[in-house]
């Protein structure tokens, strides 16, 4: 019953406040708006007068130029205007004229309904335009001319018309007009002698007041408004008369289409009112969706009612309980999730410090061992004929304790980002072509064999921290040297690739790498065989440093099996030889 009553009350309040604002419209438009629109034309027309007095007062007896004035105020403010001498009687004043230069004649021609007929006359004329006239001179001196025919078509004017041809000067003609403005002009003597003006009280010369009246045409029944104005020094007045049958036309036109808009108007507000009561009347379904999904725990909804009466207080009841659910269980769930990130961190970091010290004691378990036997030896004097050898041995396996420090202590720098780099430009051929040379006695250990390729090399100069890429060339050397096969081949090729790219690339014969074993060669103490003694080659960190000074090279590298062996290969900036600089 609820949601019924609150839809029919909303259906007859809806719909009486609209068709009882358009009757009330209807109403004001019929009985005000005709009164209101007189009231503005009166004012309007008042100021419109009393601006052409100003105009007209300075220029006293000038006929002329008093003419033009009106003229142009009768196209201004689409009216008729008259000047009436001191007894309310019009004075003569041609105002619509062409003035048109004949030879050395200058001719004017006087525009009037005696004359030619408004619709008579050409359009768009304008000064500097040729034009072609033929009338009837109303001077002794042919200056006057009342024109008949407008660019005649016939070889030679009519009998009694002379043909006048020129180019027009100056002229006035009348435009935006209403009706046929050279009648509404004549008309004016009919106002005034049915407004008989002279009976009027006398206008005040000192100050600007005016006379207003309506009438009406006879004949044509049209209405008018009409104002006189009197010039402050002088006996003349002025009278403006302007027709009011626009808005009468569009008043009665206005009424018409009202009423029969009326009813279409109606049809529509009762649909909308139906339409939406019916919406307003949903609340309690929305509200009710709205719980449901809240029982669910789905809180992305957006609130159902926005309205301030009960249903808005329960939906907005709903929506804070609804936010508040919603944000304890994000934040639950975020710090479930950074708990779980923590977690998974210390887990992880707790097995890389674990793996750490496994591979550093692994390291150092061996050369430990091996010098506390020998020095146990020399200590219990077995042997003294080997001293010399032992004492050796001691000192090699300090070196290589020492060697694992050092590399530790580079590699905690490249760690910490605490490396700059010293970029030059360096021949990188004769950088391999000196590092292999180093590495002779470990070569012919093995019998093994360097071949270096730079046939497509157009030049060997690179750009790069050049005491940085010895290290990485020479820990790839030793690399290969300790798996390559005995009297192998290893394989050095310099080429370029890409653009402005040269890749350095040394392949060597041996056991390939087990494909998930690649990725994880890079990494601190990693090796492919676990249970490999660490005699059989360097301390785990060659492959890291080497790296870390790629990557801060910003160079693509990686080891990739071939046929018969494992090559590695890294990219550096092509450079020049002009800025090659020995360091």
């Amino acid at each position: 019953m609820r949601r019924h009553s609150l839809a029919r009350k909303l259906f007859m309040i809806t719909s009486l406040i609209i068709i009882g604002l358009l009757a009330i419209v209807l109403v004001f438009e019929s009985l005000f708006f005709e009164r209101f629109y007189r009231s503005v034309k009166q004012h309007e027309q008042e100021k419109a007068i009393h601006k052409l007095i100003e105009q007209v007062e300075p220029l006293q007896a000038d006929e002329q130029a008093i003419a033009y004035a009106i003229g142009s105020a009768m196209n201004e403010y689409d009216a008729s205007i008259a000047l009436l001498n001191e007894e309310y009687s019009i004075k003569p004043l041609d105002i619509y004229v062409i003035h048109m230069q004949a030879g050395e004649h200058e001719i004017e021609i006087v525009i009037n309904e005696e004359g030619i007929q408004y619709d008579e006359l050409p359009k768009k004329l304008a000064p500097g335009e040729e034009l072609v006239v033929d009338g009837i001179y109303m001077d002794q001196h042919d200056t006057v001319l009342h024109p008949v025919y407008f660019y005649p078509e016939t070889v030679k004017p009519e009998t009694g018309l002379v043909r006048v041809q020129g180019t027009i000067t100056k002229l006035l003609l009348p435009e935006q007009r209403s009706f046929n403005p050279m009648y509404q002009d004549m008309l004016i003597a009919d106002m005034l002698q049915a407004w008989r003006p002279w009976e009027l009280p006398e206008l005040n010369e000192d100050s600007y007041a005016y006379a207003t009246t309506q009438w009406r045409d006879s004949w044509s029944g049209v209405p008018y408004i009409a104002t006189l104005g009197k010039l402050q020094h002088s006996s003349s007045f002025i009278v403006m008369m302007s027709s009011l049958q626009p808005v009468n036309e569009a008043i009665s036109m206005l009424r018409k289409y009202v009423l029969v808009l009326f009813p279409f108007i109606v049809i529509i507000v009762i649909v909308l009112a139906v339409v939406y009561s019916r919406y307003i009347a949903k609340p309690l379904v929305k509200i009710n969706a709205f719980a449901e999904k809240l029982a669910q725990l789905q809180f992305s909804a957006e609130p159902p009612i926005q309205t301030r009466d009960e249903y808005g207080q329960l939906s907005r009841h709903l929506v804070t309980l609804s936010q508040n659910l919603q944000r304890a269980l994000e934040e639950l769930t975020e710090r479930n999730e950074q708990l779980q990130v923590e977690i998974a961190t210390k887990i992880r970091l707790e097995e890389l410090r674990k793996e750490l010290v496994a591979n550093i004691a692994h390291e150092l378990k061996t050369p430990l061992a091996v010098m506390k036997g020998y020095a146990e030896g020399l200590q219990d004097g077995i042997a003294d004929h080997k001293r010399e050898a032992y004492l050796t041995h001691i000192v090699r396996e300090a070196d290589v304790m020492n060697e694992l420090i050092m590399d530790l202590l580079e590699l905690s720098k490249y760690e910490v980002n605490a490396i700059t780099l010293k970029l030059t430009h360096f021949d990188i051929v004769r950088l391999v072509q000196d590092e292999v040379g180093t590495f002779a006695i470990q070569l012919a250990d093995k019998a093994l064999q360097v071949e270096l390729i730079t046939d497509e090399l157009s030049q060997p100069f690179v750009i790069g921290d050049k005491k940085r890429i010895k290290q990485v060339i020479v820990n790839l050397l030793s690399n290969a040297v300790r798996h390559a096969e005995p009297g192998s081949q290893l394989i050095l090729t310099i080429k370029p690739v890409a653009y402005k790219k040269v890749e350095i690339e040394l392949y060597n014969e041996g056991r390939p790498i087990p494909q998930q074993h690649l990725p994880r060669i890079w990494d601190k103490f990693y090796r492919v065989e676990q249970a490999r003694d660490r005699r059989s080659g360097g301390t785990g960190l060659g492959l890291t440093i080497a790296k870390h000074i790629l990557q801060l090279h910003h160079s693509q590298f990686a080891a990739v099996n071939k046929k018969n062996g494992v090559a590695f290969y890294f990219t550096l900036t092509e450079g020049s030889a002009e800025n090659e600089h020995e360091n």
